[in-house]
């Protein structure tokens, strides 16, 4: 397969799609809308994984696990949350296959195998976890409950896209439940600051923090906190969620608490989750023409060594000198290749490593061995430099560090150019036309006023900021009187 991209200015879409494939994160598979996450993408999956579990556990939060299927009659009982996911579900109606008489080797559904009750595949998992929740908590002494599973869900989208948006994909979902609203409201608020020191210090991404509007809230939430990103072709991206879910749940499953007054109180509750879609604002955030631009911090080889040699004797040289610097890299937590692959030219590799998003690269060979030094090459900006061998395991483990800084500027840099301020909503037409990105502007409050700046500009409000003051003004489409500005955008 050629390894050419086509260029982002030509056709962005075509481009992330392409780069996907060529750099191993991800294919298509014979089910329609799911992907097969490659091994390459998985590690990033992993890694992901990995600090955010750790963010969690130190805010105490427990892993557990609950079932992929939802009786109906469960996923039916908090209406709000059936009814905005109802669209989207795959539902199991047969437990039974058997072979058709008139299609000899063919399986047909058996007839006789019905289910007594009908079989949601989770698209979220507030119905099945409230329902076991009612049976965990009874008094104020079990809350707080903070738990997380890492799981997969369901949604049965007809628009698909790697990573973005799949009919089954990876997420984590946090489910609490809490003596008071006060409690359940900082577990809101705080899981939504989690996401954002993730998605700004390991995905190098900068995210707006802010709360949904009533239209866009979570189906069978109070209020919705959410970290909006920017893309370089200036849409947005929701890239975490966390929901305040009041009493709603506690109401629909009777979930009840004792009180240390002796009261029956319903409990108070939060859901949260990030899925793979991260993957997707990663690649769109950083990527260039070349291929993948991975943050050190999220990257599976943050450093590579291509030897360059002619005969064995050559590279066990190379290599025998290059042990004791990986030897040291790894003692510091850095994750190293060094690619001896003679199936390869080192001119291939590189373009492999540059299309895989490969941070640094170590270039040696035989003269520099000789000469004590390596070429080290940096992914994000393609400059190169000769480092003396001694100086190798300091010079790169600030190169990572100055890699991981550069590509957030880089990215808020944009985000800054891309944030723009109107007053009249011929102006806001022509910036979310013309030049795309978040546009911050009066809104009047109503969902009459939202859809209708939808339906004429496909701009969606993104959230209302949290550090954003109120602000008297004219809402750009009505006139009428707004108290705060809110950002809008076209969004994946």
């Amino acid at each position: 397969m050629s390894k050419h991209l086509t260029k982002r200015a030509e056709d962005y879409s075509k481009w992330y799609n392409e780069l996907i494939v060529k750099a191993d994160l991800a294919e298509t598979s014979a089910v329609r809308g799911c992907m097969v996450i490659k091994p390459y993408g998985f590690a990033i999956w992993e890694k992901m994984q990995a600090e955010l579990d750790r963010m969690f556990k130190e805010t105490g939060h427990q892993n557990a696990y609950f079932p992929l299927f939802v009786p109906k009659s469960l996923f039916e009982a908090e209406e709000k949350n059936a009814e905005g996911f109802a669209k989207e579900c795959a539902v199991v109606t047969h437990y039974r296959l058997q072979s058709d008489p008139d299609r000899e080797g063919k399986l047909r559904v058996d007839p006789e195998a019905k289910l007594e009750e009908e079989l949601v595949v989770r698209p979220t998992s507030e119905a099945v976890i409230w329902n076991t929740y009612k049976g965990w908590i009874q008094s104020h002494r079990d809350l707080p409950l903070l738990i997380n599973q890492w799981a997969n869900v369901v949604r049965w989208e007809m628009r698909t896209r790697l990573f973005l948006r799949t009919a089954e994909f990876l997420w984590q979902e946090g489910h609490t439940a809490h003596a008071t609203k006060e409690e359940a409201l900082f577990e809101t608020k705080q899981m939504q600051d989690i996401y954002a020191v993730f998605a700004e210090e390991y995905m190098a991404m900068p995210v707006v923090k802010g709360e949904k509007t009533e239209s866009e809230r979570f189906a069978g939430a109070d209020a919705t906190y959410t970290i909006e990103a920017l893309m370089q072709d200036g849409k947005a991206l929701q890239a975490g969620t966390s929901h305040f879910l009041g009493q709603n749940f506690a109401k629909a499953f009777d979930v009840k608490y004792t009180s240390r007054e002796g009261k029956q109180e319903y409990v108070w509750a939060s859901s949260w989750g990030v899925s793979t879609r991260l993957i997707g604002g990663l690649i769109m955030t950083h990527s260039d023409d070349s291929g993948l631009v991975l943050p050190p911090k999220l990257a599976p080889i943050q450093v590579v060594i291509v030897p360059i040699y002619k005969g064995e004797d050559q590279l066990n040289i190379i290599f025998d000198k290059m042990s004791e610097l990986i030897s040291s890299l790894r003692a510091k937590g850095i994750t190293v290749k060094f690619d001896d692959r003679d199936t390869m030219r080192p001119g291939a590799k590189f373009a492999e490593y540059e299309l895989k998003g490969v941070p640094v690269r170590v270039a040696v060979g035989n003269r520099d061995i000789e000469n004590g030094t390596v070429e080290v090459a940096r992914r994000d900006t393609f400059e190169k430099e000769i480092i003396e061998q001694n100086e190798l395991v300091n010079h790169i483990t600030n190169l990572l560090n100055d890699i991981q800084e550069n590509l957030f500027k880089k990215a808020l840099d944009y985000r800054t150019n891309h944030t723009t301020k109107v007053e009249t909503f011929e102006e806001f037409k022509e910036v979310i036309e013309k030049k795309g990105g978040f546009v911050s502007a009066h809104w009047d409050g109503t969902n009459e006023t939202e859809e209708k700046i939808k339906e004429l500009t496909k701009a969606t409000i993104r959230c209302i900021p949290n550090d954003y003051a109120k602000e008297q003004g004219m809402c750009v489409l009505t006139g009428k009187p707004s108290v705060r500005r809110v950002l809008f955008a076209k969004a994946y």
